[in-house]
């Protein structure tokens, strides 16, 4: 399995910046087997970061295969939530921005 690390880095390369235009988001990502990162979203970029973020939008709370799951676009998101697999802290309905920001899909 992908590292977490790997796993947002595919995600940020597959950022879409048009439909970012005007956002200052930081989704936090606390990955309860493996290390935690954060994505910062400010008009029109991404930038990966290492750690817990100081005051992010929402925070993400999965495991490793949740997390490539739905980067991948083999989970679906809300229904990981449904299933308990995925919790949320802060703005939840930013965590439904994610497939606007990116592309969900197969990684490389």
């Amino acid at each position: 399995m992908k590292s977490v690390h790997d796993i947002l880095d595919n995600l940020e390369h597959h950022f879409k910046p048009e439909n970012a235009d005007g956002l200052d988001l930081v989704f936090q990502f606390d990955i309860e087997d493996g290390d935690n990162y954060h994505l910062i979203i400010k008009d029109k970029t991404c930038s990966l970061g290492q750690g817990a973020h100081e005051s992010p939008s929402v925070t993400l709370i999965m495991d490793t295969e949740t997390l490539n799951g739905i980067v991948s676009g083999e989970t679906d998101g809300m229904q990981a939530f449904m299933m308990g697999k995925l919790r949320t802290e802060g703005d939840m309905m930013l965590a439904t921005k994610l497939s606007e920001l990116f592309t969900l899909a197969p990684s490389e």
